[in-house]
């Protein structure tokens, strides 16, 4: 069984579109930085914190074996977590709509980094990746 520990109705869409059956079970976790965290790593952190607080939550309930209390599947979590950056600087997400248009503002003209951490967490193995896209706004 595959669950997605996100809310995001785009991540939702990516995944039917490229044919997984899934169900979606948001991760409620802190999303601040710590001080100093690179980028990269804060993205995977959360990604992986996502991932692993779900495969906590869904695995721990009762007392049968996890693969017995789904049905003969496996349990499989995805997390994602996606971050802007400048200059190195993670932005985060606007408070309200002038934070957001005042981003922008800092963001027209300049190229800047998009960095997504994703992680998959199974009863085996923890995976986690981090891509890079840079864009010129």
């Amino acid at each position: 069984m595959l669950v997605l520990a996100s809310a995001s109705p785009r991540r939702r869409e990516l995944l039917a579109q490229a044919g997984y059956t899934f169900s979606v079970h948001p991760a409620h976790i802190p999303e601040d930085p710590r001080a100093s965290e690179d980028p990269i790593a804060y993205v995977t952190r959360l990604a992986r914190e996502k991932a692993e607080a779900i495969f906590r939550e869904l695995s721990l309930h009762g007392t049968k074996p996890q693969q017995e209390r789904l049905g003969g599947e496996f349990l499989a979590v995805l997390g994602a977590d996606t971050t802007v950056t400048l200059d190195n600087q993670i932005l985060g997400k606007p408070e309200n709509a002038a934070d957001a248009a005042r981003m922008l503002r800092m963001l027209s003209g300049r190229s800047h980094r998009v960095i997504t951490g994703v992680a998959l967490v199974t009863a085996e193995a923890v995976e986690v990746a981090a891509e890079v896209t840079g864009v010129r706004f």
